[in-house]
């Protein structure tokens, strides 16, 4: 079935800016997944080599893998508590 009266004239102007709507939401949309595939892109793992570092803060080779900054560094010195416990101030009342 087709509408009883058309009047293509006034169905282009209601539809003009749905239209330009819908468009600017699909170029949001493509460039909110551009900026997530950079994002993504920039944050990835370095590639794996068998060629020597290089120390940043010296530019000295170095024969030592390089360090993951996404896990935690381990200390090499190892700390012990204190064998003294402390006391505790008492709070009783009179």
């Amino acid at each position: 079935m087709s509408a009883p009266h058309t009047n293509l004239e006034k169905q282009r102007r209601r539809h003009v800016g749905p239209l330009i709507g819908m468009m600017v939401v699909v170029v949001f949309a493509l460039g909110l997944l551009f900026w997530l595939m950079m994002r993504t892109a920039d944050q990835g793992n370095p590639t794996e080599t068998n060629e020597a570092q290089i120390d940043g803060r010296t530019g000295e080779a170095t024969d030592a893998p390089p360090v993951d900054p996404t896990e935690p560094q381990r200390s090499t010195e190892t700390t012990t508590p204190s064998a003294i416990p402390t006391a505790r101030p008492s709070t009783s009342a009179p």
